[in-house]
């Protein structure tokens, strides 16, 4: 960088003088100019002189990182990750100490010669009262974000570089580091806050988890879907249920703004639920959230509890049985996650081979829990630390599949991200990648996923850097793949490459826990406990339920707003499911037959209404068994549809 003349040295320093001295700050911002106060009074600095920072030597740099191993441990990869979502060749992402120590920094080669020159480099003190005002050192007197802007800065010798950076709190609040990005951009820096302060609160959450390895994690949200993302609020608990620490989503949304608000407390004096119940629920529901309760309160959470990481690791003493009541973890009994037994066997089997890193292909009808087996596997897997990143590929438009599971560059074509974007795979980096409805998955992205598969590295969109990715395979499908590789719409190497291990789940009129799964559904939906009328439990076990779980869940979600008690009554039910009921006290059709009976035979059907229920599932399963797009292909409504479906044992025409 090109040395700065006398003249715009002089010219900097007089424009610092003025807004200090006089109060003339024009727009410049409160933070800049509180910065400027401090260095001249408080630092004895002089803004005409030119200043480097200290560099610290071998031993004194060492200890530094010694003394911050974990951060760095839990900032690296993050780092990394950001760099790539910003997508500039010209900027640097750092983490410092709180002494302003240069701890860690990810940028080009040539940009790092470069800024090198000027002491920004590993090892270099860049504190406030050492450099003046910057991004790392006056964010940490701050101990808020801040972006400082070139002319901002306190010494001329800076004034090309721009600075953005965010503070880095421990699991007990304290101000540990700062995250930074400096560029030569001249822009204000929003977008690179927004960035920082979501890559800060990831590595928060994984210094969280690290220092209470031994504590139960509980995670909760407002939004069940916001469960397991950014957004997420993590307490750590221990074996009596006393609250250890928080992550700043957690405060955010219970309110509190300091962590002595809500240090100490016992879980069951927030919420409407202990440690021993929440654990005993969440591995119950295979760990997707749990609805709760804020006491003396009506708001609604959804929550998970997870057993403590230091008994979750394989040959653990604390992997042999919880501390409580016996709840046990996913690591520790994969196979007994579900009441069914085929679903049990199942998850034993794809555990042991998705330990292996052999990839597990899902068959099964929509709705049928694909994602619930998926998620569970992964969470009894080597890579359960890691993301559990899920791709509907059948919902993404096909424009876009490429971006959503590469990532792009910014500018690699119109209407991108001005940062970039990170792809699915690339999250899924060292944890799970589920692709759902791979089946869907157009032929020329085919090719792309079958290398990435056996090179193991992406190419974001717009960029010729290769990026090495590690990652565990799940795949799911209701389609017969081997019928898409003959009609020629699935590669059949691609296939191959998916089924190590090929799993049929079974429909949920087909489960022999069917009746567990509903009170447990009921009871997660209701958030207390339920008890199902005779006749409610007659209707709920005798419906074919061709959507599944996802059908029954909206199902027992609608009737336990409609129930006040705790009886669920046949009234409480949607009148989809009790159409005709009145008129036709006799059983309804069962798709549970054996294999030994077809469903003709065992409700002895004519000719004409074998033929139409052929047609009728044939429908159901070209529409995923979406039963409002069948009535609207066959122009009927949906109760008709229900009725159709619901033919009396007793019916002969």
């Amino acid at each position: 960088m090109s040395a700065r003349t006398a003249c715009e040295v002089s010219g900097h320093a007089h424009r610092i003088y003025e807004v200090v001295d006089r109060g003339s700050r024009g727009e410049t911002s409160d933070l800049v100019a509180s910065s400027w106060v401090r260095c001249l009074k408080d630092y004895r600095l002089d803004p005409s002189r030119p200043s480097r920072p200290q560099i610290l030597d071998e031993v004194r740099l060492a200890d530094c990182c010694k003394r911050s191993a974990d951060i760095i441990d839990c900032a690296k990869l993050e780092m990394t990750t950001l760099y790539q979502q910003l997508g500039d060749p010209e900027l640097a992402v750092v983490l410092v100490d709180t002494d302003g120590v240069i701890l860690h920094m990810v940028a080009a080669p040539g940009f790092s010669r470069e800024v090198g020159q000027m002491g920004f480099r590993i090892g270099a003190v860049w504190s406030e009262s050492e450099v003046g005002t910057n991004g790392m050192g006056t964010c940490l007197v701050a101990g808020e974000p801040v972006a400082v802007r070139q002319h901002e800065h306190f010494f001329a010798e800076f004034t090309n570089l721009t600075c953005s950076a965010v503070p880095i709190f421990d699991p007990d609040g304290k101000l540990i580091a700062a995250l930074d990005v400096t560029s030569r951009s001249q822009l204000m820096q929003q977008h690179s806050l927004v960035l920082l302060g979501m890559t800060a609160q990831t590595i928060e959450n994984r210094l969280l988890d690290r220092r209470h390895r031994d504590a139960y994690p509980v995670h909760f949200h407002s939004r069940p879907e916001f469960v397991y993302t950014l957004h997420e609020g993590v307490l750590a608990v221990d074996a009596d249920g006393r609250i250890l620490s928080a992550n700043r989503s957690a405060m955010f949304q219970l309110g509190v703004r300091s962590l002595g608000d809500i240090r100490g407390k016992m879980l069951d004096e927030v919420f409407q639920t202990t440690l021993e119940e929440i654990v005993r629920r969440s591995a119950k529901s295979s760990f997707h959230p749990v609805p709760t309760f804020r006491t003396q309160s009506a708001n609604r959470f959804f929550m998970v509890a997870q057993e403590p990481a230091s008994r979750a690791t394989p040959g653990s003493a604390g992997n042999k049985v919880s501390v409580v009541r016996g709840v046990r973890s996913v690591t520790e009994r994969p196979s007994g996650q579900f009441g069914d037994p085929r679903l049990s066997s199942q998850l034993g089997l794809a555990a042991k081979v998705i330990a292996r890193r052999i990839p597990v292909l899902l068959h099964g009808e929509t709705g049928a829990g694909k994602e619930i087996f998926a998620r569970a596997l992964h969470d009894g897997s080597p890579c359960n630390a890691g993301a559990f990143v899920a791709v509907n590929c059948a919902s993404l438009p096909e424009g876009l599949i490429e971006s959503e599971l590469f990532g792009y560059r910014a500018g690699a074509f119109t209407g991108a991200q001005r940062t970039g974007r990170r792809g699915k795979i690339a999250q899924a980096d060292r944890g799970t990648l589920f692709l759902d409805e791979i089946g869907d998955m157009p032929l020329s992205l085919q090719a792309r996923l079958l290398r990435v598969l056996d090179e193991r590295q992406i190419t974001p969109l717009g960029s010729e850097e290769c990026i090495p990715v590690d990652f565990q395979l799940i795949s799911a499908s209701h389609r017969n793949l081997p019928e898409r590789v003959a009609e020629g719409l699935f590669r059949e190497d691609l296939y191959f490459r998916l089924s190590g291990l090929e799993v049929e789940l079974p429909p949920l009129r087909e489960r022999s826990d069917k009746r567990s799964l509903i009170q447990t559904v009921l009871e997660e939906e209701a958030g207390r406990p339920m008890r199902v009328a005779s006749e409610a439990d007659a209707l709920l076990m005798s419906h074919p339920w061709p959507g599944n779980l996802r059908q029954l869940r909206h199902v027992l979600r609608t009737a336990s707003v409609l129930c006040d008690g705790d009886l669920l009554a046949l009234e409480h039910l949607p009148p989809s499911l009790r159409v005709g009921l009145k008129d036709r006290p006799e059983p309804v059709l069962d798709f549970s037959s054996t294999d030994d009976e077809t469903p003709e035979e065992a409700i002895q059907l004519n000719p004409i209404q074998a033929n139409e229920r052929k047609v009728l599932l044939r429908l159901l399963e070209e529409h995923r068994w979406n039963v409002s797009n069948v009535a609207k292909t066959l122009d009927v409504s949906r109760n008709t549809l229900y009725r159709k479906l619901h033919i009396p044992l007793s019916h002969t025409g």
